[in-house]
């Protein structure tokens, strides 16, 4: 099932059945199979009931911001982010999102044409250097990720959900050549919140298409237009004014956005 109308009709009125727990996740993730007019699939549930309560994000829940982030990649037009709805679970509301098997690299990773560290502080063609890291006894290496157009994208979306958690193990290139990111529980606070390591293209101009995509999100984000309304259902008027301003941010500037130096710009654990 490819078509998103679909995806969203399956997974909003499907049956879930639990299968079990993802248990290297922080708050609870369960794995789960949804039923609907004779077509199943494998998804993820996140109920709110699971989450741990940040300090730092005390309006809402993760289960909305992760589905305004879907609602915010889909008016882009990329598909950056797997379906997701917010519906009523066997543990409460929670997001429900469509589970996507990674495709293994030929080094046996699914990040590994994606992201690696290499000797010397020189990234090498087709690389972008991030940070120098500590590898053990004393050396570092150079934390570098591809000079690839759909993590570019990603680092775009990124910069305006205001994603505060962007690691290596939330990118999965899909067989069919698609790259979608999860885990975006922590997006849409007012104030700035960008951790990733996406940091390599960090000052540059951004592309034409970045530009024509930046505009149209403009344009949906304007009071009364259809991103705004949607998005006015899941993260406050405050967070939604904060989604703006970063938008025209960015189209006045036309760079990447560049770390702010208050804090560590990568997370922890990077991977």
């Amino acid at each position: 099932m490819t078509d998103t109308g679909e995806l969203e009709e399956l997974l909003a009125k499907g049956e879930l059945t639990v299968i079990g727990r993802i248990r290297e996740a922080s708050n609870a993730v369960l794995l789960c199979s949804v039923t609907y007019g004779g077509v199943s699939a494998d998804c993820v549930y996140k109920p709110v009931k699971g989450e741990r309560p940040l300090w730092d994000f005390p309006d809402g829940n993760l289960a909305q911001r992760e589905v305004a982030a879907y609602v915010v990649s889909e008016a882009t037009g990329w598909g950056l982010v797997p379906a997701t709805v917010l519906r009523d679970g066997p543990y409460g509301e929670g997001m429900v999102q469509r589970w996507i098997e990674a495709e293994q690299s030929e080094q046996d990773s699914p990040l590994g044409a994606l992201l690696g560290l290499v000797d010397g502080e020189e990234a090498g063609e087709g690389w972008k250097p991030v940070a120098l890291a500590e590898v053990g006894e004393g050396r570092t290496a150079l934390l570098v990720h591809a000079d690839d157009p759909r993590l570019r994208r990603l680092a775009v979306l990124d910069a305006v959900i205001n994603n505060g958690d962007r690691k290596g193990g939330h990118l999965l290139p899909a067989p069919d050549g698609r790259l979608y990111g999860i885990d975006h529980g922590v997006t849409f606070h007012a104030e700035d919140k960008l951790r990733t390591l996406l940091w390599g293209w960090a000052g540059e101009p951004l592309t034409g298409e970045a530009r024509g995509v930046l505009a149209a999100l403009a344009a949906g984000l304007a009071p009364g237009g259809p991103l705004a309304t949607r998005l006015a259902e899941l993260i406050t008027p405050v967070e939604l004014a904060a989604v703006r301003d970063r938008v025209e941010h960015l189209l006045r500037t036309g760079t990447h956005p560049q770390p702010s130096g208050q804090w560590p710009a990568i997370p922890w654990p990077p991977v």
